[in-house]
């Protein structure tokens, strides 16, 4: 079972939508858990790529829905 049999069409983006995904994560925990002067702008950083993550995921999502042609004859 190869990458583009489960990423689909757009395995580059899901691949870049689990990269933001970890870093977001890390970041985030970093700003909670460790004890740095800089606490706020790692939570606020993290939380911003996961954001970006989230728009990455919708992206992959949207690129991937297959319509057939018979569904896309509409009779009016």
């Amino acid at each position: 079972m190869g990458l583009s049999r489960i990423a689909g069409r757009c395995a580059f983006i899901m691949v870049l939508a689990i990269l933001f995904d970890i870093a977001g994560i890390i970041l985030l925990l970093l700003g909670i858990f460790a004890h740095f002067s800089y606490w706020d702008f790692l939570i606020y950083s993290g939380a911003a790529v996961l954001a970006l993550s989230v728009v990455l995921w919708i992206l992959w999502y949207t690129f991937n829905v297959e319509v057939s042609y018979e569904e896309l004859k509409l009779n009016f």
